[in-house]
């Protein structure tokens, strides 16, 4: 169970790093907002899954200074092209937290899988990317 809340906390510090970054290259207003409401709810996920990796008495091992990212981010398109990537790979990182939670525990996997997915529908949408869904959100490939 520790090594997908591990994953998860994980992908969860990578999308607070992106999404300063991305804050700084979108230019309207209600795109900002998005991105803020999105790292403060990124922040919230992170907060859960420390608790819970520290209720399992267990630690997730240090996590990295910086990231690096998988292209330059220099203006609004590669912005939201990163918000897609990021959101995508923490409704990924969630997917294997389903399988090894119960309950409310996995209500909050849910939870945070689909508003992933949701976001990055959101995002797609706003930088004219097709499709705007995924078959079955959180799964690789």
């Amino acid at each position: 169970m520790t090594e997908a809340l591990a994953a998860a906390l994980a992908a969860e510090e990578a999308a607070i790093y992106a999404y300063g970054l991305i804050g700084v290259r979108l230019t309207a207003r209600a795109e900002v907002t998005a991105a803020r409401a999105a790292e403060l709810e990124h922040r919230e996920r992170r907060d859960w899954l420390i608790n819970q990796i520290a209720a399992l008495k267990s630690s997730s091992g240090p996590l990295p200074a910086g990231y690096t990212l998988p292209f330059p981010v220099t203006d609004r398109d590669s912005a939201l092209d990163l918000a897609i990537k990021i959101e995508d790979g923490v409704a990924q990182s969630w997917r294997p937290v389903l399988g090894v939670t119960e309950n409310d525990d996995r209500t909050t996997a849910l939870a945070a899988l689909t508003d992933a997915a949701v976001r990055a529908v959101r995002w797609r949408r706003l930088n004219a990317v097709a499709p705007l869904t995924m078959a079955f959100p959180g799964r690789a490939g």
